[in-house]
């Protein structure tokens, strides 16, 4: 296992759990192992991410105990997702890659309406990969008020 380290300056995720980059709507949710935030890219408000608070570029670099608790911290955001946009569909995928150097990992959750297709012909990472040419970043304050939204429902449900 490579050495461990619990943050990189210059990784888009850590700088953004860090403070060092704009972070919009904070911090919804998580464990002290895995952190819950909006995108900061172009795939649409309501899509979440879900990464590990330490910088790790690899899944079979997880420790024991992230590996235990990521099943149930992306079903739980899957589940947001799916209560607060009723999407037609929940993209749940890895992400890791930049300029193909291995990078901080995280998983995308994104809610997906059939009535994209307006928009982007095709489904699933042609999708992604569309909204991301067209590069239109979702309105702030509808970010914010979604990652509001998620935090509340999150916190309700850790009380129930």
């Amino acid at each position: 296992m490579p050495e461990s380290r619990s943050d990189v300056v210059g990784c888009i995720a850590c700088d953004l759990a860090h403070g060092r980059r704009e972070l919009i709507g904070g911090r919804i949710g998580g464990t002290t192992r895995w952190a819950i935030e909006h995108c900061v890219g172009p795939l649409g408000v309501g899509t979440l991410i879900v990464k590990p608070v330490r910088h790790c570029e690899h899944v079979c670099d997880l420790t024991p105990e992230e590996a235990a608790e990521l099943g149930p911290v992306l079903r739980q955001t899957a589940r947001a997702v799916q209560a607060l946009c009723a999407p037609d569909q929940t993209y749940v995928c890895l992400w890791s890659h930049a300029d193909w150097q291995p990078g901080h990992i995280h998983f995308v959750v994104q809610p997906v309406w059939n009535a994209l297709r307006a928009d982007y012909p095709l489904q699933g990472p042609f999708l992604q990969t569309e909204m991301f040419a067209a590069n239109v970043a979702p309105p702030r304050g509808e970010v914010i008020a979604f990652a509001e939204r998620a935090r509340a429902w999150l916190q309700a449900q850790d009380a129930s």
